[in-house]
């Protein structure tokens, strides 16, 4: 939704999810320097698609090769190639500004600061217990309420790391329920942090709902407007357990981020308390051992990352 709010805007594009800046990030020694066709042509397959990679290029709805061969004529580091999917993405929409979208960049902030230094992160959190109850019915989340809810208390502790050492103008977080009850006041905040004038557009984001692709059927409820009927949801998507380990279990950061506890729960048995914290300790120490390593990797690496055509996108908001 906050995609859409954010697409609707006159000089905003934000795209539908892709997988390729994660997953060719992490593979980005195959492609040395750049400094040849061949290598920047490779970097291009992988990131259209092509051999079978499963980047979401097609959802884009992008000319595959037109893209690759911008890629092999001017990329010349990592985020360069990123960067201008996103931009061909933006013109094709006819806007002047870019962004993108997943919900596994919040555990890779530094990733995305080295790719385009002159980003600005978005962060938007939800009730913890919400978020549980809507995963338990997605398709694409096989895995049980436990690590749910150590994968949320993860982006909760990455939300303060985060807010905590980034500048303000680099770093913005804002609470889902204040924006579907409030959209014009947390979209004038949000604009003012992009250096953006807030556009009334942003307010009727299933207008330009065809950006998502037909296929994820789990989004049928942006067609409906902005509304607060999914706030309160998990009170009956919950079992008892679940909503007594969250408030038991996740209380301080529920309340940390002005979610009331509602009392309403049992007390879950040993083994579920126990598999949420092994969940959330492995979770997060996945992640403290990938940044070390990837920061030793970047002093290290041959690969050229930051990005050279995003440079100046702050100052052409202002323009």
């Amino acid at each position: 939704m906050l995609g859409l709010m954010i697409h609707a805007h006159p000089r905003l594009a934000m795209p539908p999810e892709t997988r390729f800046v994660l997953e060719c990030w992490r593979r980005r020694e195959e492609w040395g320097d750049l400094s040849t066709w061949r290598l920047r042509r490779d970097l291009g397959d992988a990131i259209v698609g092509a051999g079978g990679t499963h980047s979401n290029f097609r959802d884009l709805q992008l000319r595959r090769w037109a893209t690759r061969h911008r890629i092999v004529q001017e990329a010349r580091t990592l985020g360069t190639a990123f960067g201008i999917v996103f931009d061909e993405f933006a013109k094709a929409h006819g806007k002047a500004r870019w962004g993108d979208k997943r919900p596994a960049y919040f555990e890779e902030v530094d990733v995305l600061l080295r790719l385009f230094p002159d980003a600005q992160i978005v962060h938007i959190v939800r009730d913890g217990r919400a978020t549980v109850a809507s995963l338990k019915g997605m398709p694409w989340w096989p895995v049980p309420s436990t690590a749910s809810m150590a994968t949320w208390a993860l982006s909760e502790w990455c939300l303060q790391r985060d807010a905590a050492r980034l500048p303000a103008d680099t770093f913005h977080s804002l609470r889902y329920e204040d924006l579907v009850r409030d959209p014009r006041s947390e979209l004038t905040r949000l604009c003012a942090f992009l250096d953006e004038e807030f556009d009334e557009a942003m307010l009727e984001p299933h207008k330009v709902r065809d950006v998502v692709p037909e296929r994820k059927t789990w989004h049928k409820n942006l067609d409906e407007g902005v509304n607060a009927s999914a706030v309160d949801a998990w009170r009956k998507r919950l079992d008892p357990w679940e909503i007594g380990l969250m408030e038991q279990g996740l209380g301080r950061q529920l309340t940390r981020n002005g979610y009331l506890l509602s009392g309403r729960g049992t007390r879950p048995p040993l083994r579920k308390r126990a598999d949420y914290h092994a969940s959330f300790q492995r979770q997060r120490l996945d992640a403290v051992v990938r940044w070390r390593r990837e920061e030793k990797q970047s002093r290290a690496a041959t690969t050229p990352v930051a990005a050279r055509l995003t440079s100046g996108q702050r100052q052409l908001a202002g323009s």
